[in-house]
């Protein structure tokens, strides 16, 4: 039975057509902001725009805009008050216009509480358990014209009561990307509780999606057209199917068998949590592609003890050693933070000497961001600016070498490129990824993207590369 959504887009279909509206002549548009997870929703929320009736536009200037929020680091708040102080110009001058905010940010009181008495002009609200709601929410704007906030609060000290509300995946409208690639949620929410994150909070408690709905959806999408998958969580190797105990190296044994999957992804995968019989797994596949995204956030002991990470410097750098013996073709990329309370000179070299020995291939490098309401930003040892941007200047540059030397490997090498797009800056080119997630660039028209391509590596550029494609 379709899920109730589609009623509520067909009533505003209708509510549009009788206002005189065309389909297709208003349009929408949606800014995400964050994680992968939040690029899924996007999509989510352009395919039930798209049903409704709305096309896409370029920018803001139109008719419905949508801010997918992000509240991991505080400056990803102050980019959506930016956005929505030149939003209030827009709107004047097109009374129909309707502001929407939606993700992590929404679920905090304070922030919502903020744009309630602030910005008065937003029209909908609604937080990351919501996101089924919006065709309703949207629907009683239209037709009532009043104001719609449906926040479900998270209250983590009573998680099983949050779950019982938690309503099972309904499978909506999607607008993706790219037609031949695809997200694919398996998880949600966090327990991790890393004592700087606030996830947890914004999230909700972890809970799995059962097993053959997942492989459902992924059979749909192959049979849409779609030959890579990248399967999505905050922590994907806790996945644990509430019904069969599948954990997560058994899915990806299931996702492998679709007949129309030619690759498969996952991220993010937590240190603490990521077995052997994962990296057997990867090993043997076919499909899987050659790259783990593993966030080490330091490389001092006594700091990842003090984040809750549950993992040491030598405890991650045997995992690293036991991935690259069993994978020597894998990339590893990962996440890096600078300045968390207390970290000494000592603690931050130890993070630099785990840079060298590790052999990233990428490194997303940012610096800590106190979030309220975490344990964390309650600390009285908070760094000092100066001191912390000198560390983060220090730290990109031995990223920047260590990358370099890591990705010549590649220079000689033929290998498999899904082709994504014409090139931006030359349309000589196209541009596409290796297994690997590096960036390749090559000589091809479009009759190339959606499709892998072996591609001889010629050139690198640090995080990009140049090659030469090997058809026969």
């Amino acid at each position: 039975m379709r899920d109730i959504s589609y009623d509520y887009l067909e009533k505003i279909r209708d509510i549009l057509l009788e206002e005189g509206h065309s389909i297709g002549s208003l349009r929408y548009h949606v800014a995400t902001f964050g994680c992968q997870m939040n690029a899924r929703d996007s999509e989510k929320l352009r395919g039930m725009l798209e049903y409704a009736g709305f096309s896409e536009s370029p920018d803001e200037d139109c008719d419905i805009v949508i801010y997918n929020t992000c509240t991991v680091r505080e400056n990803a708040n102050q980019k959506v008050y930016g956005r929505l102080g030149e939003l209030k110009g827009i709107k004047k001058k097109n009374p129909f216009m309707k502001i929407v905010l939606c993700g992590c940010m929404m679920e905090e009181k304070a922030e919502e509480e903020r744009i309630k008495k602030s910005y008065p002009f937003v029209d909908i609200v609604f937080g990351t358990m919501n996101l089924s709601d919006f065709p309703r929410l949207l629907y009683q704007n239209l037709k009532y014209e009043e104001k719609q906030y449906e926040v479900t609060p998270i209250d983590r000290k009573n998680d099983e009561l949050l779950l019982s509300k938690i309503k099972s995946d309904p499978i909506l409208p999607t607008k993706r990307k790219y037609p031949f690639k695809s997200g694919v949620n398996i998880t949600y929410g966090c327990n991790n509780f890393c004592t700087y994150c606030i996830v947890p909070f914004v999230r909700g408690p972890e809970r799995s999606r059962r097993k053959e709905d997942i492989l459902d959806e992924i059979r749909a999408l192959s049979r849409d057209g779609v030959i890579e998958i990248m399967l999505l969580g905050q922590n994907v190797n806790s996945y644990n199917d509430p019904g069969d105990k599948t954990t997560f190296p058994m899915l990806l044994r299931s996702v492998e068998e679709i007949e129309g999957i030619e690759r498969i992804r996952f991220m993010t995968s937590h240190p603490k949590d990521l077995s052997n019989e994962l990296i057997e797994v990867m090993s043997a596949s076919k499909k899987l592609c050659r790259h783990i995204h593993l966030p080490l956030q330091s490389g001092s002991t006594k700091v990842l003890s003090e984040m809750n990470r549950h993992y040491t410097k030598e405890s991650y750098l045997s995992l690293v050693d036991r991935i690259k013996n069993k994978l020597p073709d894998i990339s590893l990329t990962t996440d890096i933070m600078v300045g968390f309370p207390g970290e000494t000179e000592e603690d931050f070299l130890e993070t630099c000497d785990v840079v060298k020995r590790a052999g990233f291939d990428s490194a997303f490098t940012f610096i800590y961001s106190k979030r309220d309401g975490t344990p964390a930003a309650d600390r009285r040892d908070q760094i000092d600016e100066t001191v912390v941007h000198e560390r983060f200047d220090r730290l990109l540059s031995l990223i920047h070498e260590k990358s370099s030397e890591n990705s010549k490997r590649f220079v000689g090498q033929t290998l498999p490129v899904l082709v994504e797009e014409k090139n931006s800056h030359d349309q000589s080119l196209v541009t596409g990824r290796l297994s690997q997630n590096a960036i390749v660039h090559f000589k091809g028209d479009e009759s190339l993207i959606g499709r892998i391509v072996p591609v001889t590596i010629k050139e690198s550029h640090d995080f990009y590369f140049f090659g030469e494609p090997a058809l026969s």
